[in-house]
């Protein structure tokens, strides 16, 4: 046996016999790290079996039973429940309630089958401290404080659970590799051997994983391409509202949220976060718009807070959070040229209120609404509400699901609505509320300051 020494990227998985300072492959620096590899001589592994090949209409193609966990929110997300032998992979930033979303899915879960919760970063004192705090208390949740895979698959085989939760991915390691926990490889190794599990026994596998400076799970990029389901759990440090997003799903939509609030007790589900994002709004304060939002099958009211102000400086400032900026520069050009109002000399201060992100083009027609109200001082109607699509040209696009923004704004008790004229055709208002047709932003603007 043979040992050999290699550089491996910790970010893309590039191996190199030399250090690099850059990797060539993703760009990053000060990312390859010295690992120890063993090379065996001999004709190595005898070969597998293939399997045999199946016509395509012979492959059973019954639906899966899916498991619902409790939680609405987060089977949403899922789309609809646990599915059978999936394999998920669930990162956010540290003490975003990764853990705990986890711990109160699994205590539910546990109710119908036995479940094992692998924590690999603290002590099953710490677990069941947070247990209580959270008041859990599931007859069949096993936990175990192990960071030896061969460890935690023996204990899989001899428990025989239904659920599986390793926390984290980064902090397992395999005898059979001698680079460090974390490591590439040995992430890479440690994946695989779960999916193995999850997939041949069926078992429903959660994971944990780190995430890097900008936001994305460390590790090889292959991990995410592993796991049949990537969960996002974000939110912001100055507000206690968490959003559970898919990224990827096998087995049911990406557009789907789950929007949770951090309390005492844990996450609690938030059914109606259009009336939580609009509950401390101002009312008949400048630069404030509500827009409509469609997440997955969900439409989502937000405030949109503009500030314009004369710039101190050569070059005017343009600050924007929760929204694109590049998106936000490119409205401000078509205010500018298409509508008259001088901004390209202001400074531009935009903020999604409530910590969410907006990435749908339906948001322009609000941004526009509450850039405009902020510049001229003046604010808008306070039940109104707007969504579009704005081009260049500075015509209004129509956008999709027009009816279900409708009669969510209508249920909050919103009166009017101004829309692409595009959405027009075919749509039936909800009694108490008006449509407003616009085709360019020129006429929003008129018919938002009526």
């Amino acid at each position: 046996m043979k040992q050999k020494t290699i550089y491996t990227c910790q970010q893309c998985g590039y191996q190199s016999p030399k250090w690099l300072g850059k990797c060539p492959d993703c760009q990053k620096w000060n990312t390859l790290a010295e690992e120890a590899i063993v090379l065996t001589r001999g004709k190595g592994r005898s070969p597998v079996p293939a399997g045999k090949p199946q016509r395509l209409h012979e492959v059973a193609g019954t639906e899966e039973d899916r498991i619902r966990c409790g939680i609405a929110e987060f089977d949403r997300v899922l789309g609809g429940g646990v599915v059978p032998g999936s394999f998920a992979l669930i990162g956010g930033d540290p003490g975003i309630g990764k853990s705990t979303l986890l711990l109160q899915s699994i205590a539910r879960l546990a109710e119908s089958a036995p479940a094992l919760y692998v924590t690999a970063e603290e002590s099953t004192r710490q677990v069941k401290l947070r247990a209580e705090r959270l008041g859990v208390a599931a007859k069949d949740l096993f936990l175990l404080a192990e960071t030896s895979l061969e460890a935690i698959l023996e204990r899989v085989r001899e428990l025989g659970p239904g659920f599986l939760v390793v926390d984290s991915i980064q902090t397992i390691f395999t005898s059979a590799l001698e680079s460090a926990p974390g490591s590439v490889s040995q992430v890479r190794e440690c994946a695989g051997r779960l999916m193995q599990v999850a997939k041949g026994d069926g078992i429903p596998t959660f994971i944990v994983g780190h995430v890097t400076k900008d936001g994305s799970i460390a590790g090889p990029r292959m991990l995410e391409h592993m796991v049949d389901t990537v969960l996002y759990f974000e939110g912001d440090a100055g507000h206690p509202y968490r959003i559970l997003r898919a990224v990827k799903n096998r087995f049911g939509s990406t557009n789907e949220i789950g929007v949770f609030e951090m309390k005492e007790s844990g996450l609690a589900e938030v059914a109606n976060p259009s009336e939580l994002f609009l509950a401390e709004r101002p009312e008949g304060a400048a630069g404030s718009a509500v827009v409509s939002s469609l997440e997955g099958s969900r439409p989502i009211l937000v405030e949109l807070q503009a500030l314009v102000s004369g710039s101190s400086f050569g070059t005017p400032r343009r600050t924007t959070i929760g929204i694109d900026h590049n998106r936000v520069s490119l409205l401000v050009a078509v205010l500018e040229k298409k509508v008259g109002l001088s901004l390209l000399s202001q400074d531009v201060f935009l903020n999604v209120a409530g910590g969410v992100r907006l990435d749908e083009p339906a948001a322009d027609l609000g941004v526009i609404a509450a850039l405009a109200s902020s510049h001229l001082n003046r604010p808008l109607p306070p039940r109104t509400i707007v969504f579009g699509e704005v081009g260049l040209a500075g015509e209004v696009r129509a956008v999709s699901r027009p009816e279900l923004r409708i009669n969510e704004a209508a249920r909050l008790g919103f009166d009017r609505c101004l829309l692409p004229a595009g959405n027009l055709k075919n749509l039936e208002p909800p009694p108490g509320i008006a449509l407003v047709g616009v085709r360019s932003a020129e006429e929003a603007l008129e018919g938002m300051f009526e």
